[in-house]
């Protein structure tokens, strides 16, 4: 028997992106758009898949008018299904956010308008949150003194390295319309990310799945639970979608880290093989089967506050 080339990932992240809930009473989005139903039907494909992950990160947008009644529905069917998963949930701002309303919705705080910038700890994977939001906006910017705080908390490796997790994504965007609204002055933030432990940046905020580097640094976006945008629109225009929403799965391993998207809707299986079946084809194959490194009972959170 050999071994695989790679052993089971030291972390996983659930990785989803714009949710985009509005209060109950509320018309929905495109008069059409159901963000909770949505949403509630992405974590219900997630559990029954089985993974366990260490942390679920919400890459902003998380409502689509900041309203309090949102972030209370939000918060209902997440963490009941963290809970059961025994993973952290992390929030990220997002331009549709609202910081008031998500400090007190989301982590009883007080309201206030200062930017949500956090550091939380998985068992020496650091994930550092970035606020991009600009309240009554919807382009990203960072200010001196978030660029400050996050060279200071990057000045210290962590044990398992660093993922950056914000809204806006530094990459560039497929849809010219999304350079309005993109985020400003990147080449501020590289500055700070050269050299750093960080391994990874997940965003969202396109309503499309894709990736690029940054810095030398590879940048996953998440597409949305919510709606899509319709990357075989004409070129020049922009066709959001009620379909191919997903989401991202995120393994980390000692040297690599992989971002995999998942279809909400999943098409017609052509073949299932259990994970008994799996392990005896592996063993077959000559290939010792993986198993999964222990894990600690999930950590409190440890918000860093600048």
């Amino acid at each position: 028997m050999r071994p695989a080339e790679y052993p089971a990932p030291e972390r996983i992240l659930l990785h989803i992106s714009d949710t985009h809930l509005r209060a109950a009473a509320t018309p929905r989005l495109f008069d059409a758009v159901d963000g909770a139903a949505l949403l509630s039907r992405t974590l219900g494909v997630i559990e029954a898949s089985g993974v366990r992950p260490d942390a679920v990160v919400f890459t902003g947008d998380l409502t689509d008018l900041g309203e309090a009644g949102a972030y209370a529905d939000l918060r209902a069917l997440v963490e009941p299904f963290a809970q059961r998963l025994g993973a952290q949930v992390l929030w990220v701002m997002g331009n549709h956010d609202d910081r008031r309303a998500f400090r007190v919705g989301l982590l009883d705080e007080a309201a206030d308008l200062r930017p949500v910038d956090r550091v939380d700890e998985l068992d020496g994977l650091r994930v550092v949150t970035l606020d991009t939001s600009v309240p009554g906006h919807h382009h990203g910017e960072l200010s001196d003194a978030q660029l400050e705080w996050l060279t200071e908390v990057l000045s210290t490796p962590a044990p398992l390295g660093t993922i950056l997790a914000l809204h806006h994504p530094p990459v560039p965007a497929v849809l010219p319309l999304a350079a309005s609204v993109e985020l400003r002055d990147q080449s501020r933030l590289a500055a700070v990310l050269r050299g750093s432990d960080v391994r990874t940046i997940i965003a969202g905020h396109l309503h499309y799945s894709t990736f690029a580097t940054f810095a030398g640094i590879p940048v996953s976006v998440a597409s949305s639970t919510c709606y899509a945008q319709d990357l075989t629109v004409p070129v020049g225009g922009t066709r959001p979608q009620d379909g191919a929403q997903s989401f991202n799965l995120v393994h980390v391993y000692d040297d690599t880290v992989v971002h995999s998207v998942v279809p909400i809707d999943a098409p017609r299986a052509l073949e299932y093989i259990d994970p008994d079946e799996a392990q005896r084809r592996l063993r077959a194959a000559g290939v010792a089967p993986l198993s999964a490194p222990p894990r600690d009972a999930p950590t409190e959170p440890i918000p860093v506050l600048r």
